[in-house]
């Protein structure tokens, strides 16, 4: 299940990246719709963090981790593995996080961000299952 483990997480990581571009660099009525909740969350001030978009953050983080991961996979060591598990258990802290801020606080959802959360949380649970590995 190793290989298999950061297989999973790579592809999490390329989905986050991938949708963080796309948050990023598309206006938000061109991939919300107006009136939406996808709309209402983007447009919150919980969309920004010290004045910088929260998927502008997404994408140098999931590079990042995309990038330590490819490394992992290619040569092993063991402060690679630990990034990795210290990048997934932040990122499923923060994915609970804007799930409850879109739950109780904004009353609205992000379908785009809840597809980051849910594979942040899903590798969260992959990296417990398989934490020796």
């Amino acid at each position: 299940m190793h290989r298999h483990k950061y297989k999973i997480l790579l592809v999490i990581f390329i989905i986050g990246f991938a949708i963080s571009t796309i948050l990023t660099l598309t206006p938000v009525p061109a991939f919300c719709g107006p009136g939406q909740g996808c709309d209402t969350v983007q447009s919150s001030s919980y969309a920004y963090l010290l004045g910088i978009k929260n998927a502008n953050y997404g994408i140098g983080i999931f590079l990042i981790l995309i990038l330590i991961t490819l490394l992992h996979m290619k040569t092993p060591r063991n402060h690679t593995k630990h990034a990795i598990h210290i990048g997934v258990i932040l990122g499923a802290a923060v994915a609970l996080y804007f799930l409850y801020l879109q739950q109780f606080v904004i009353k609205a959802y992000c379908r785009y961000c809840i597809v980051i959360d849910i594979a942040l949380i899903i590798g969260l649970i992959i990296s417990l299952l398989y934490w020796k590995h």
